[in-house]
Protein backbone atom coordinates (compact mmCIF):
# COMPACT_ATOMS: atom_id res chain seq x y z
CA UNK A 1 0.00 0.00 0.00
CA UNK A 2 1.68 3.44 -1.18
CA UNK A 3 0.66 7.01 -1.83
CA UNK A 4 3.41 7.64 -3.51
CA UNK A 5 5.76 7.01 -5.93
CA UNK A 6 9.37 7.07 -6.99
CA UNK A 7 11.43 9.96 -8.92
CA UNK A 8 9.55 7.63 -12.31
CA UNK A 9 6.83 9.78 -11.18
CA UNK A 10 5.44 12.33 -13.92
CA UNK A 11 4.27 16.02 -12.65
CA UNK A 12 2.42 18.29 -14.85
CA UNK A 13 1.64 21.58 -14.30
CA UNK A 14 -2.36 23.22 -14.00
CA UNK A 15 -1.36 25.80 -16.93
CA UNK A 16 -3.16 23.63 -19.72
CA UNK A 17 -6.28 23.50 -18.08
CA UNK A 18 -9.15 25.16 -19.87
CA UNK A 19 -13.28 25.76 -18.43
CA UNK A 20 -15.60 23.88 -20.99
CA UNK A 21 -18.30 26.46 -20.13
CA UNK A 22 -18.74 29.66 -18.29
CA UNK A 23 -20.86 28.19 -15.46
CA UNK A 24 -19.82 27.08 -12.58
CA UNK A 25 -21.80 24.39 -10.14
CA UNK A 26 -22.17 24.15 -6.59
CA UNK A 27 -20.32 20.54 -6.65
CA UNK A 28 -19.78 19.15 -10.21
CA UNK A 29 -19.48 15.55 -10.04
CA UNK A 30 -20.16 12.26 -11.78
CA UNK A 31 -17.99 12.60 -15.55
CA UNK A 32 -18.73 10.48 -17.61
CA UNK A 33 -18.01 10.24 -21.66
CA UNK A 34 -20.76 8.87 -23.74
CA UNK A 35 -21.15 9.05 -27.37
CA UNK A 36 -18.52 11.94 -28.13
CA UNK A 37 -19.96 13.84 -24.87
CA UNK A 38 -18.95 14.92 -21.72
CA UNK A 39 -21.70 14.58 -19.20
CA UNK A 40 -21.70 15.45 -15.57
CA UNK A 41 -24.16 16.40 -12.82
CA UNK A 42 -24.34 19.39 -10.25
CA UNK A 43 -24.86 16.66 -7.17
CA UNK A 44 -26.08 19.69 -5.39
CA UNK A 45 -28.09 21.23 -7.99
CA UNK A 46 -29.66 18.41 -8.72
CA UNK A 47 -29.26 18.50 -12.95
CA UNK A 48 -27.60 16.56 -15.27
CA UNK A 49 -25.91 18.81 -17.95
CA UNK A 50 -23.63 17.44 -20.98
CA UNK A 51 -20.71 19.48 -23.43
CA UNK A 52 -19.52 18.76 -26.63
CA UNK A 53 -15.91 18.19 -27.39
CA UNK A 54 -14.91 21.12 -29.85
CA UNK A 55 -13.95 23.40 -26.85
CA UNK A 56 -15.08 26.05 -24.27
CA UNK A 57 -18.23 27.10 -24.99
CA UNK A 58 -19.29 24.12 -27.08
CA UNK A 59 -22.75 22.73 -26.96
CA UNK A 60 -23.48 22.99 -23.58
CA UNK A 61 -26.58 21.82 -22.27
CA UNK A 62 -28.96 20.95 -19.16
CA UNK A 63 -30.25 17.18 -19.75
CA UNK A 64 -32.15 16.90 -16.55
CA UNK A 65 -32.99 18.21 -13.19
CA UNK A 66 -34.22 16.27 -10.40
CA UNK A 67 -35.33 18.81 -7.45
CA UNK A 68 -33.03 16.16 -5.19
CA UNK A 69 -29.31 15.66 -5.43
CA UNK A 70 -28.35 13.57 -8.08
CA UNK A 71 -24.69 11.86 -7.26
CA UNK A 72 -23.91 10.10 -11.24
CA UNK A 73 -25.79 8.50 -13.77
CA UNK A 74 -24.82 6.01 -16.17
CA UNK A 75 -26.42 5.08 -20.01
CA UNK A 76 -28.81 2.55 -20.43
CA UNK A 77 -28.20 0.41 -23.19
CA UNK A 78 -30.45 0.10 -26.19
CA UNK A 79 -32.38 3.47 -24.63
CA UNK A 80 -31.47 6.62 -26.09
CA UNK A 81 -31.59 9.13 -24.19
CA UNK A 82 -32.31 7.26 -20.95
CA UNK A 83 -30.00 7.16 -17.74
CA UNK A 84 -29.73 5.21 -14.50
CA UNK A 85 -29.12 7.73 -11.61
CA UNK A 86 -28.12 7.43 -8.04
CA UNK A 87 -30.23 10.44 -6.88
CA UNK A 88 -32.05 11.05 -3.71
CA UNK A 89 -32.66 8.18 -1.56
CA UNK A 90 -31.91 5.63 -4.11
CA UNK A 91 -31.77 4.78 -7.99
CA UNK A 92 -33.88 5.77 -10.85
CA UNK A 93 -34.56 5.54 -14.34
CA UNK A 94 -34.37 9.06 -16.14
CA UNK A 95 -36.46 9.09 -19.21
CA UNK A 96 -36.89 11.78 -21.66
CA UNK A 97 -40.40 14.02 -20.79
CA UNK A 98 -40.97 11.71 -17.66
CA UNK A 99 -41.02 11.45 -14.41
CA UNK A 100 -38.25 9.25 -12.35
CA UNK A 101 -38.81 5.77 -12.73
CA UNK A 102 -37.44 4.54 -9.07
CA UNK A 103 -35.87 1.04 -9.28
CA UNK A 104 -34.66 1.09 -5.31
CA UNK A 105 -35.19 3.53 -2.62
CA UNK A 106 -32.48 1.99 0.02
CA UNK A 107 -32.67 4.58 1.94
CA UNK A 108 -35.61 6.45 2.22
CA UNK A 109 -36.56 4.54 6.03
CA UNK A 110 -32.88 5.35 6.83
CA UNK A 111 -33.15 6.30 10.62
CA UNK A 112 -30.81 9.54 10.03
CA UNK A 113 -31.04 11.75 6.34
CA UNK A 114 -28.89 9.88 3.97
CA UNK A 115 -28.19 10.56 0.14
CA UNK A 116 -26.66 8.62 -2.94
CA UNK A 117 -23.01 9.58 -3.84
CA UNK A 118 -21.21 8.12 -6.23
CA UNK A 119 -22.36 5.61 -9.01
CA UNK A 120 -21.11 2.99 -12.15
CA UNK A 121 -21.33 0.52 -13.86
CA UNK A 122 -19.45 -2.70 -14.20
CA UNK A 123 -18.81 -4.37 -17.87
CA UNK A 124 -21.58 -6.57 -17.04
CA UNK A 125 -24.26 -4.21 -16.93
CA UNK A 126 -24.49 -4.02 -13.04
CA UNK A 127 -25.22 -0.37 -11.52
CA UNK A 128 -23.03 0.31 -8.35
CA UNK A 129 -24.00 3.13 -6.25
CA UNK A 130 -22.79 4.15 -3.15
CA UNK A 131 -24.45 5.80 0.08
CA UNK A 132 -23.67 8.05 2.44
CA UNK A 133 -25.51 10.38 5.93
CA UNK A 134 -25.84 14.25 4.39
CA UNK A 135 -23.92 14.80 7.50
CA UNK A 136 -21.28 12.39 6.59
CA UNK A 137 -22.02 10.42 9.49
CA UNK A 138 -19.01 7.97 10.26
CA UNK A 139 -19.46 4.28 8.97
CA UNK A 140 -23.51 4.99 7.46
CA UNK A 141 -22.44 4.45 4.10
CA UNK A 142 -23.42 1.89 1.72
CA UNK A 143 -22.46 0.14 -1.63
CA UNK A 144 -25.57 -0.91 -3.46
CA UNK A 145 -25.53 -3.46 -6.29
CA UNK A 146 -28.77 -3.25 -9.28
CA UNK A 147 -28.79 -6.43 -11.40
CA UNK A 148 -29.89 -6.49 -14.97
CA UNK A 149 -33.33 -7.93 -13.70
CA UNK A 150 -33.71 -4.79 -11.50
CA UNK A 151 -33.16 -7.14 -8.14
CA UNK A 152 -31.41 -4.08 -5.88
CA UNK A 153 -28.56 -5.44 -2.92
CA UNK A 154 -26.52 -3.58 -0.42
CA UNK A 155 -23.02 -5.30 -0.45
CA UNK A 156 -21.22 -3.29 1.94
CA UNK A 157 -22.04 -1.20 5.00
CA UNK A 158 -19.70 0.88 7.47
CA UNK A 159 -18.79 3.20 4.90
CA UNK A 160 -18.38 7.07 5.43
CA UNK A 161 -18.04 9.14 1.96
CA UNK A 162 -17.38 6.21 -0.48
CA UNK A 163 -16.58 7.43 -3.79
CA UNK A 164 -15.64 5.90 -7.00
CA UNK A 165 -16.79 2.88 -7.86
CA UNK A 166 -14.84 1.83 -10.70
CA UNK A 167 -14.04 -1.48 -12.34
CA UNK A 168 -11.09 -3.00 -14.60
CA UNK A 169 -11.56 -3.49 -17.96
CA UNK A 170 -12.06 -7.54 -17.15
CA UNK A 171 -15.00 -6.35 -14.88
CA UNK A 172 -12.96 -8.61 -12.16
CA UNK A 173 -11.46 -5.67 -9.66
CA UNK A 174 -13.53 -3.13 -8.20
CA UNK A 175 -11.63 0.03 -7.04
CA UNK A 176 -13.33 1.93 -3.87
CA UNK A 177 -12.52 4.98 -2.29
CA UNK A 178 -13.46 5.86 1.56
CA UNK A 179 -12.96 9.60 1.06
CA UNK A 180 -13.02 10.66 4.69
CA UNK A 181 -10.48 7.80 5.54
CA UNK A 182 -8.52 8.63 2.68
CA UNK A 183 -7.65 5.51 1.45
CA UNK A 184 -8.88 3.22 -1.95
CA UNK A 185 -9.25 -0.41 -1.61
CA UNK A 186 -9.27 -3.43 -4.72
CA UNK A 187 -12.23 -5.59 -4.79
CA UNK A 188 -12.01 -9.00 -6.59
CA UNK A 189 -15.04 -9.31 -8.28
CA UNK A 190 -16.96 -12.44 -9.64
CA UNK A 191 -18.05 -11.55 -13.12
CA UNK A 192 -20.51 -13.46 -13.57
CA UNK A 193 -22.65 -13.09 -9.98
CA UNK A 194 -20.93 -9.12 -8.69
CA UNK A 195 -19.74 -10.97 -5.53
CA UNK A 196 -16.99 -9.11 -4.24
CA UNK A 197 -14.75 -10.75 -2.33
CA UNK A 198 -11.90 -9.69 0.55
CA UNK A 199 -10.68 -6.13 -0.15
CA UNK A 200 -7.02 -5.79 -0.68
CA UNK A 201 -5.36 -1.59 0.43
CA UNK A 202 -4.10 -0.18 -2.11
CA UNK A 203 -3.82 3.62 -1.23
CA UNK A 204 -3.88 5.56 2.13
CA UNK A 205 -3.48 9.34 1.43
CA UNK A 206 -2.23 11.20 4.69
CA UNK A 207 -4.81 14.42 5.48
CA UNK A 208 -2.51 16.99 3.59
CA UNK A 209 -2.30 15.28 0.62
CA UNK A 210 -6.09 15.50 0.19
CA UNK A 211 -9.18 13.26 -0.12
CA UNK A 212 -9.75 10.61 -3.23
CA UNK A 213 -12.54 11.36 -4.11
CA UNK A 214 -14.01 10.12 -8.41
CA UNK A 215 -12.35 7.84 -10.01
CA UNK A 216 -11.63 6.66 -13.73
CA UNK A 217 -9.69 3.34 -15.08
CA UNK A 218 -7.60 4.54 -18.34
CA UNK A 219 -7.20 1.74 -21.55
CA UNK A 220 -4.41 1.01 -19.82
CA UNK A 221 -5.35 -0.78 -16.37
CA UNK A 222 -4.28 2.43 -14.58
CA UNK A 223 -6.41 4.40 -11.69
CA UNK A 224 -7.03 7.76 -12.04
CA UNK A 225 -8.40 9.39 -8.68
CA UNK A 226 -10.01 12.99 -8.28
CA UNK A 227 -8.33 14.56 -5.01
CA UNK A 228 -10.57 16.38 -3.47
CA UNK A 229 -8.50 19.84 -1.10
CA UNK A 230 -6.08 18.89 -3.11
CA UNK A 231 -6.02 20.21 -6.58
CA UNK A 232 -4.85 17.07 -8.00
CA UNK A 233 -5.36 14.52 -9.96
CA UNK A 234 -3.31 11.23 -9.27
CA UNK A 235 -2.85 8.48 -11.61
CA UNK A 236 -2.02 4.91 -9.91
CA UNK A 237 -1.17 1.68 -11.43
CA UNK A 238 -2.58 -1.78 -10.15
CA UNK A 239 0.09 -1.94 -7.62
CA UNK A 240 -0.65 1.00 -5.99
CA UNK A 241 2.09 3.03 -7.02
CA UNK A 242 2.28 6.80 -7.82
CA UNK A 243 2.52 7.18 -12.08
CA UNK A 244 1.64 10.77 -12.86
CA UNK A 245 0.55 13.91 -10.92
CA UNK A 246 -1.35 16.50 -12.62
CA UNK A 247 -2.02 19.82 -10.88
CA UNK A 248 -5.50 21.78 -11.19
CA UNK A 249 -6.04 25.00 -10.94
CA UNK A 250 -8.81 25.32 -7.88
CA UNK A 251 -8.49 22.84 -4.50
CA UNK A 252 -12.22 20.92 -5.06
CA UNK A 253 -11.69 18.59 -7.55
CA UNK A 254 -14.10 15.91 -7.47
CA UNK A 255 -14.16 13.32 -10.73
CA UNK A 256 -12.11 12.71 -14.07
CA UNK A 257 -12.50 11.09 -17.08
CA UNK A 258 -11.54 10.86 -20.79
CA UNK A 259 -12.85 11.32 -24.63
CA UNK A 260 -12.11 13.14 -27.67
CA UNK A 261 -8.25 13.17 -26.87
CA UNK A 262 -8.65 15.26 -23.72
CA UNK A 263 -8.93 14.44 -20.17
CA UNK A 264 -12.02 16.44 -17.94
CA UNK A 265 -12.63 16.95 -14.47
CA UNK A 266 -15.27 18.37 -12.23
CA UNK A 267 -14.41 20.90 -9.63
CA UNK A 268 -16.89 22.76 -6.56
CA UNK A 269 -17.64 25.73 -5.44
CA UNK A 270 -18.67 23.35 -2.15
CA UNK A 271 -17.07 24.51 1.14
CA UNK A 272 -14.59 27.14 -0.78
CA UNK A 273 -14.64 30.48 1.66
CA UNK A 274 -12.95 32.42 -1.37
CA UNK A 275 -13.10 30.35 -4.54
CA UNK A 276 -10.93 31.26 -7.34
CA UNK A 277 -11.85 31.86 -11.24
CA UNK A 278 -11.99 27.75 -12.18
CA UNK A 279 -13.74 26.66 -8.95
CA UNK A 280 -16.88 24.60 -9.98
CA UNK A 281 -15.72 24.60 -13.42
CA UNK A 282 -16.04 21.38 -15.41
CA UNK A 283 -11.98 21.65 -17.14
CA UNK A 284 -10.52 19.79 -19.97
CA UNK A 285 -6.64 19.41 -21.45
CA UNK A 286 -5.28 17.73 -24.08
CA UNK A 287 -4.39 13.92 -23.24
CA UNK A 288 -2.45 11.13 -25.00
CA UNK A 289 -4.39 8.85 -22.40
CA UNK A 290 -7.24 7.37 -23.27
CA UNK A 291 -9.89 6.22 -21.65
CA UNK A 292 -13.28 3.67 -22.23
CA UNK A 293 -16.47 5.29 -22.15
CA UNK A 294 -19.24 5.26 -19.89
CA UNK A 295 -20.18 1.47 -19.12
CA UNK A 296 -23.95 1.26 -19.66
CA UNK A 297 -26.77 -0.34 -17.92
CA UNK A 298 -28.07 -3.32 -19.73
CA UNK A 299 -31.91 -4.45 -18.31
CA UNK A 300 -33.10 -7.92 -19.24
CA UNK A 301 -35.83 -7.45 -21.73
CA UNK A 302 -39.32 -7.18 -19.89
Amino acid sequence: MTAFGGDEVVRMSADAWRPCSAERYRLGEGARWHEGRLYFVDLLGGTLHSCGPGGPGDDVRREAALGMPLGAVAPVAGRPGEWIAAAGPGVALLRPAREPHWIARPEADAPRPMRMNDAACDPAGRFWATSMATEATEGAGSLHRVDPDGSAHRVLTGLTVPNGPVFDGSGRTLYLADSARGVIEAYPVDPGTGRLGAPRPLVHLGRNEGRPDGMAVDDRGYLWVALWGAGRVHCYDPAGGLRESVAVPTAHVSSIAFGGGRMYVTTALHRLTAPGPYAGAVLARPSAVTGPPAAPYRPLPP
